[in-house]
């Protein structure tokens, strides 16, 4: 078996006067340091959004104190092992608009190890004979041209009859419809919708097309749908002259998405800051300009006796015994939930702000000693026709990633995924070992072949509580309004997929912010 990639040892980043706003050659350049030197920050929560918020805090030279209620760190990006194989367990790769996730790839070290997926493509199942190629060249699974072979395939003649339509239809001249599902519904019609567009959406936004905000999942649309005059003709427009190779817009780490989590603590250490791990934070108070933050014991020594020192109300490190820590700003990085907990006290506007729905995902990862997989059946992965399957997706891991296939040897890696807006999980009731049973059973349906549990190696189970994803209606509208009131409140930030929606290309650019809009308030307010 390989051994995992080593972790580069990232660069010290010498604390740099010009990330805390003021250029080396400033005169006040020093007194800054100085100034930054004394600062105090607790960041809640340890998935990527704290440890990128805290590695932004300390490169200035502040101390970033990162409590993570967990015995590990990383949220929704970790790794698991099954047969003696790591893999991830939870998000495998990052979209690669905007370049955020890259750079910070880069600053850390770990250029070398970026990969893309093998352009395998991927299918929908739940369709006329079980499952077809997910049609190339379109958007959202909207189709550039519903007579197209592989449209035709999924949607049938009368599909692609109703689908041309559209091109019948006058454009969109005066507004402009919000709602994916109501326009797709509208132009194209109920096939397109339902074969194509909803195994897109909730595969990968946890949520029916219908509850998709238009102008968030592709903003582009309505207006080249006016300009084109249908909705096959805006997609025609958009994507004309892309590539759109199948996992063009991702990429991955080899070695695993756990890399940027070991990465992100090292930078830390090197900073000189500090994670803590099984720490939740059970409450914060203000205490003049500083903040007290609480953390929960619950295990509290029942000797008065040995309980000792009070240091930690001075210099910003816990007291064990008391179980506080003071600071001059703190960074809520939780989850939803956890954060306005913590938040009601200080942050009453919060109180206004509607909460948004979390969907629960399960992943359950297969390692398998099956040869029918070699030729990889389905490609990449499998998307399915809500309804039509107890999973919503399928990834065939070992065949989208060169460098797990390698480390796999003659084994394969299939993840499959439960879960979605408004759906339990079908195995939240099920112990590891009958959710291990359904996924087997799933993926041989999903796979199209016989896979029997003689072939099942081992398997691990994952469970999320998934932030609201950004394209659903309203969320926009929700994480403006929660993120306004946070802001009124001095001395204190929030970050995390609940405000900066899901996905590491939105998570890490967030977290830069708002650790940026702290440190300016600090060493300038």
């Amino acid at each position: 078996m390989s051994t995992p990639d080593p972790v580069p040892s990232p660069a010290a980043a010498p604390q740099d006067p010009e990330r805390a706003g003021a250029p080396a050659s400033d005169p006040h350049a020093p007194e800054l340091a100085a100034k930054a030197a004394k600062l105090r920050v607790a960041v809640i929560g340890g998935g990527i959004a704290g440890l990128v918020a805290a590695e932004s805090v300390a490169a200035i030279g502040a101390h970033a104190t990162v409590f993570e209620a967990q015995e590990r760190t990383g949220g929704a990006v970790r790794s698991g092992e099954a047969d003696g194989l790591s893999f991830d367990a939870g998000a495998e790769s990052f979209a690669v608009r905007g370049g955020h996730v890259r750079a910070l790839l880069t600053d850390l070290g770990l250029d070398d190890r970026v990969v893309s997926p093998e352009p395998g493509g991927a299918w929908v199942a739940g369709v006329p004979g079980g499952a077809a190629p997910l049609p190339k060249g379109g958007l959202l699974g909207i189709p550039a041209n519903p007579f197209a072979e592989d449209v035709r395939r999924v949607i049938g003649w009368s599909g692609t009859w109703r689908a041309w339509v559209d091109r019948l239809r006058p454009p969109l001249t005066i507004g402009h419809e919000h709602s994916l599902g109501r326009l797709v519904r509208k132009r194209m019609g109920a096939r397109v919708l339902e074969r194509l567009v909803a195994p897109v959406s909730t595969g990968v936004y946890s949520a029916h097309p219908d509850d998709i905000d238009l102008d968030v999942a592709a903003p582009a649309l309505n207006a080249a749908l006016t300009r084109s005059g249908s909705l096959s003709g805006a997609v025609a427009e958009i994507t004309a002259g892309s590539a759109r190779t199948p996992g063009a817009a991702v990429q991955g780490l080899s070695g695993g998405m756990s890399g940027l989590v070991d990465a992100l603590v090292a930078r830390l250490e090197v900073l000189g800051s500090e994670v803590r791990t099984g720490e939740p934070v059970e409450a914060l108070e203000r205490d003049g300009d500083a903040w007290i933050v609480r953390i929960a014991d619950p295990e509290p020594d029942p000797d008065p006796e040995t309980a000792t020192g009070t240091a930690g109300l001075d210099d910003g490190v816990p007291d064990r015994a008391e179980g506080t820590a003071r600071f001059d700003a703190v960074i809520l990085a939780a989850d939803e939930q956890t954060a306005r907990r913590l938040l009601a006290a200080h942050v009453p506007g919060l109180a206004d702000v509607a909460t948004g729905s979390s969907p629960h995902i399960e992943i359950v990862t297969l390692v398998l000693d099956a040869p029918v997989l070699d030729a990889a059946p389905r490609g990449s992965g499998v998307l399915t026709v809500p309804g039509s399957h107890t999973a919503k997706a399928l990834t065939h891991s070992t065949a989208k990633w060169a460098w797990l296939r390698e480390r796999a040897g003659s084994r394969h890696v299939v993840r499959v995924s439960f879960g979605s807006a408004g759906e339990e999980p079908a195995t939240s009731a099920l112990d590891d070992e009958a959710a291990g049973a359904l996924a087997l059973a799933e993926a041989s349906a999903l796979l199209g072949v016989a896979l029997d549990p003689g072939q099942l190696r081992g398997s691990h189970r994952a469970r999320f509580v998934q932030a609201q994803p950004s394209a659903v209606l309203g969320a926009a509208e929700r994480r403006t309004a929660a993120a306004q009131a946070i802001a009124a409140v001095p001395g204190i930030a929030a970050t995390g997929a609940w405000l900066s929606g899901t996905g590491l290309a939105q998570v890490v650019p967030h977290a830069k912010a708002e650790a940026e809009r702290i440190r300016h308030a600090l060493l300038w307010g």
